[in-house]
């Protein structure tokens, strides 16, 4: 993994972009953190999803599968609020003994929802709708 660091470092050194990039080799995770907060703030959607694109290239080139990537914790917040929403619809679905339609969600995203309520006795969690619209539906159980 030394050697994957080494080259991710090296060529985010060739964008000249002030960085630094901590590899957990454990979890399979990258994370870069740049520290430019005006070119952060206004590009980092696309800046994640490139990054992601050539870190993930590199890393199978390297023969290393299953890897994540994560700018600035992005990716991070974004399943700790994932995870808050499943809980606040959840308590919504009991208190109000209906169902609860979370918004369109990627497949990742989907499955965080899941694995957070999986757990509940109370609650069941079910996918419906194709495509881009799918979504996670909370119910409560009776």
């Amino acid at each position: 993994m030394d050697e994957f660091k080494n080259t991710v470092e090296q060529l985010l050194r060739s964008t000249g972009l002030d960085f630094s990039v901590d590899v957990d080799t454990v979890g399979k995770r990258v994370n870069v953190f740049l520290h430019d907060e005006g070119l952060v703030n206004r590009f980092l959607p696309n800046l994640i999803h490139d990054l992601d694109y050539v870190i993930r290239l590199i890393a199978k080139k390297m023969q290393i599968d299953h890897i994540v990537v994560d700018v600035n914790n992005y990716k991070k917040e974004r399943e700790r609020l994932i995870t808050e929403l499943a809980k606040a619809a959840a308590r919504k679905a009991l208190l109000e003994k209906k169902e609860v339609a979370l918004p369109a969600m990627n497949a990742y995203e989907r499955r965080l929802i899941h694995v957070e309520l999986a757990t509940r006795p109370d609650i069941k969690t079910e996918s419906i709708g194709e495509g881009e619209s799918r979504q996670v539906v909370v119910k409560p159980l009776e």
